[in-house]
Parts: C-alpha cells; structure tokens; sequence
C-alpha cells in the first residue's frame, strides 16, 4: 500500500514540475473572441485550399472552446472521383485516435469503480500471459495503456495481418520476447492496450464493444459512433480509405480493424468526436452534469513514459494512458495521432488550460494534413500568426518515414549481387512448416509458381517470385504492390528445405517456421 501510494505521488509531482519548470508554457488566459474568430476563418481557408490541391479527398473538422463546439464542417469527398461531399456527419475510421478515446471509457469504469487503472490483468484476464512470468503476474491496465508493458510494438500486428482474430493474437502474445524490461521502456503497442480494455470491461460481464457504447457513446449521443467495423459498414455516409496510386488518390482497400478494436477500430464523425472532446475538456462534466469521475480521467493524462520530442515542432513529449502529453510553443496539451497505412489520418489536440480542442479526421495516407492544420490553427488562436507552412512541414515528415523504408526493400531486391542462382525443384520447398506464433504456413506448388498460405486455413495467399537461389520475393503490403519482402528457405541434409523464414513476419524474430511435413 505504501509503495503505491509514493508512485501515485511521484506521478503527481512529475505531472506538476513539467507544467512549472516548462519555460514556454502560455498562461492559461482565455483566447479573445476577435482572435479565435481570425483562426476559425483561417483553418476554413486552409482546410480548403489543401483540399483543393489534392492534399486530401476529403476530411472533416470539430473545434470546442469553453464547452461550445464553435467550428464543425466538412471538406472535399467521401471518395476520390465520385461526386459525394464530406459533411460533418461523415463517419471515418479513426484509427489510433481510438486509444483515448478507449481511455476514456477506462475511465468511467474506474470512476464507477469496476476496475482500477492498477488493477493487475492476471486477476482481470487470467489466462493472458507475457513472455515471462514476472511481468505477466504483475502486469496492470495501466502499464497496457502506458505501453511499458515490454512488448514490442508491433507484436500481435503481423497476426492481425494474415488473418488472427481477437482472441487468438492475445494468446500468442505470450510467445513474444520482450522488448525491454517490464516498465522501463516506451514501445507503442496495438495490442497490448486492445488487452488492457478488453481486460478491464471483463468485470461487466459484458464485451468492449457493448461497454464503450454503454459508458460513453450512448451518453454523449454519439449515434454514428462504434467499435464495430459491420456498423461503419452500415453507414451510406462513410469516408472510403485512399493511398496514392501513380500520383493520384485512389479508394481501393478496405480496412477491417475489429481485431485491435480498442486500439484502432472506432469510427466516427466530426459532430460525435467534438462532443467527446467536450467531455474532456470538462473534466468528465458533460452538459453540466458529472459523466466521467474528474480523478479517474484526469489520470489519463499523467506523463508517464517519455517519447522524446515531437519530430517537427520540437515540443518535449510524454505518454500517459492512451494520450500523448506535450509542453510546446503552446504550452500543455494533450493529444493522440491516428493512421492507417491503407488510407487513413486523424488527430485530436486538447489545450485544457484554455478549454480548446480540434480534432481532424481525414481519409488519405500518407499526409501531415491533419497536424499542419492542427498547429497552423494553434498558433492563429495563441499568437494571431501562422508560424510557417505547418502542412508541408508535416508531410515532408510523413515522406521521409515512409519514402526510404520502401524504396531500401526495392534496393535490397534489386537484383542479385552477380548471376543469380537457380532454384531447386518445386519439391524442394513445398510442405508445411510451423511456430508456435505464426502457427501454419503451407507452400505449394500451383502452376510454374510457388504459393505461400499463412493465417487460419490458410486465410492469406502470397505468390512467391524466385530471386536467388533458395531466396523467394513476395509482395505482402496492398499500399505499396511494388515494395518486395523476402522469403528465404535453408535446406536440410536430403535436399528439401527444412526451416523457411518470413522477412514480413520477422520484426520481433518470430518469423522463422520449422518444416513439419509435406
């Protein structure tokens, strides 16, 4: 008891000497209407003009300030090519910006005291277990929405990829190495906070989705709002996920998300959203009466694990449980990103000091729209004056992420470093093979080529095109069709591969299946 009670007091002390020793924080003075006026009108025009130059198909905004959602509008199309107009009632799939939104609902089951944000998993969810058994006896919700959890960050994606469902990816989590120690490293995890939620609605008897609705989406009247992919299929105004192709957006991949649900599968509206950020900003207040108990949500926003600073505008930044916690230019403020990388980008940033807050959902990847427009409308409000060209800073962030670790698998693969060798026979490579973590793999012989089935009955099919030798291409990532990932087998004593690994499955040293049989 003692020991949690000076954690709990180091957190505090934490949270308060970064608020006093920041040296550029603003005051907590509020934003004058004449100013706030000027910066809505710009963020319009910017909205507008990125738009129209092709920097997004459509996207969608919600500003609140002093508990009034004084800006709500919508931009551009649902789908690039048709002729349907984004509205502020246009449901998108937010992606990460699931994870405070999921925070939130923690929260009132806190508040509610069902749960508490240092409940331990191995009482809530039994039968979950890490790597080790320290961690995972002492594991808490806490550490899953903090990511200190140990595991590696993309632990648990590369399952959901090939086909793994909830359940299933949970369980094999516990064949992962970690990461780092148990709660002495940050490593951003999907699934590792879709437990901490899944866990912590185990108590209600009833599944996440139920809850979220129960506990937030239903008392904020958040109507267009779900946990559920088949409702956001539901909706004839929807925003269709878009990636460049040849130059030019294109909707031509679906995103079924029901998997890390808690973490990246809610989808929503700018209206519902501003009414989440109000309850936020009020500090579990929502139109005047106590939602949310104020302890247990302002616990979200406790910095806990460092994330270093913020790539382009240099803010000093924190993570708490579920929010990204930054003192910049602008002072405290909270917030959250969201991607996918088949076609979506949202954001939230929360200024609680003056009860401020946009959030921007758009439906294109990659783009640093939302945070261009996000920061341009901050320094408006803060300082009456666009620092710098905020969208272009932000994309030419996303690009340098992304542009090099595809054109350095399309190097790696460009040719063989002299003639290359050739394949054995098809018999060679055909069989089945097995870990305990990607479970069966099949190769096949169909035609002149090789298949590669991975995933539950080999859900997931990936033709293999010879490179050298016993090395194989395939291309795994429907955004980026010509971004190679090798396939490499090593042969056993009769002359058949006895061991294929899977560069694509291989992040976390987990891609590597033994042959059990032909």
């Amino acid at each position: 008891m003692r020991l949690n009670r000076t954690l709990r007091h180091w957190r505090i002390w934490a949270f308060i000497t970064a608020i006093v020793l920041w040296p550029h924080a603003a005051s907590a003075e509020d934003i004058a209407p004449d100013r706030m006026a000027a910066a809505l009108s710009k963020l319009e025009a910017l909205a507008e003009g990125v738009v129209a130059d092709g920097g997004v198909p459509g996207l969608a905004i919600g500003v609140v300030h002093d508990d009034k959602v004084v800006f709500l509008k919508g931009f551009g199309r649902r789908q690039a090519g048709k002729p349907e107009a984004v509205d502020a009632d246009t449901v998108f799939q937010i992606a990460s910006l699931s994870k405070p939104v999921s925070a939130t609902i923690v929260a009132a089951l806190v508040g509610e005291k069902i749960v508490s944000w240092d409940s331990r998993i191995a009482d809530l969810d039994p039968a979950f277990r890490l790597a080790d058994p320290y961690p995972t006896s002492e594991l808490t919700v806490r550490d899953l929405f903090s990511h200190r959890s140990g595991l590696p960050g993309t632990a648990g994606d590369d399952l959901e990829s090939i086909g793994y469902d909830r359940a299933e990816i949970l369980h094999r989590l516990r064949f992962v190495p970690p990461l780092s120690s148990f709660r002495a490293g940050y490593s951003y995890s999907n699934f590792g906070l879709t437990e901490g939620a899944t866990a912590a609605a185990k108590p209600t008897g009833k599944p996440w989705e139920e809850v979220a609705e129960e506990k937030l989406y239903r008392p904020l009247g958040m109507t267009s709002t779900s946990s559920r992919y088949a409702d956001f299929l539901k909706h004839a105004n929807r925003a269709e996920l878009h990636v460049k192709a040849d130059g030019v957006w294109a909707a031509r991949i679906k995103r079924d998300p029901d998997a890390q649900a808690p973490a990246g599968g809610v989808s929503s509206t700018a209206r519902d959203l501003s009414q989440w950020v109000r309850l936020v900003l009020g500090n579990g207040v929502y139109d005047g009466k106590p939602l949310i108990a104020a302890d247990a949500l302002a616990e979200t926003h406790v910095p806990l694990m460092t994330r270093g600073r913020n790539p382009v505008s240099g803010s000093e930044s924190f993570y708490g449980l579920g929010w990204n916690v930054e003192f910049g230019r602008h002072g405290l403020s909270w917030g959250h990103a969201g991607a996918f990388s088949v076609g979506a980008r949202t954001l939230v940033t929360l200024f609680p000091e003056q009860k401020l807050g946009i959030v921007v959902v758009a439906n294109a990847f990659s783009t640093g729209v939302p945070e261009g427009l996000s920061e341009s409308f901050a320094d408006m409000a803060f300082d009456g004056t666009v620092e710098k060209d905020w969208v272009k800073a932000w994309d030419d962030a996303y690009a340098s992420l992304f542009g090099p670790a595809v054109a350095a698998a399309k190097a790696t693969y460009a040719a063989p470093s002299s003639p290359a060798s050739p394949a054995g026979p098809a018999s060679t490579y055909t069989g089945r093979y097995f870990n305990d973590f990607i479970g069966d793999a099949v190769v096949s012989g169909e035609g002149d080529a090789l298949v590669l089935k991975l995933g539950p009955g080999g859900a997931r099919s990936y033709s293999l095109e010879h490179f050298d030798r016993d090395m194989f291409l395939t291309y795994p990532d429907a955004e980026t069709p010509d971004a190679p990932s090798g396939v490499s087998f090593v042969l056993g004593p009769d002359g058949k591969a006895s061991a294929m690994t899977v560069e694509f499955l291989d992040a976390n040293h987990l891609g590597t299946l033994a042959r059990v049989g032909d």
